[in-house]
């Protein structure tokens, strides 16, 4: 995935426009190091990674969905 789609895809998930490209890039590097650590191929790793992220920005949307202990 290009960086520039990868930065949309940020956006669509949540993430405020002006640091899309910024965490594209990081997203990116972090994928290609979980790949290497953990025996997955980079998008498997990148899928993950998004996975998190959407997940983490949807608990900022609704924080009545994170555990108590989490919330902050």
């Amino acid at each position: 995935m290009e960086l520039d789609q990868l930065a949309q895809a940020l956006a669509a998930l949540g993430c405020p426009p002006e640091k899309c490209a910024e965490m594209a890039a990081q997203l990116d590097r972090r994928a290609g190091q979980l790949a290497a650590q953990k025996g997955r191929t980079h998008d498997e790793a990148l899928v993950h990674l998004l996975g998190l992220m959407a997940g983490g920005w949807a608990a900022q949307a609704n924080p009545s969905t994170v555990a108590p202990e989490f919330r902050a």
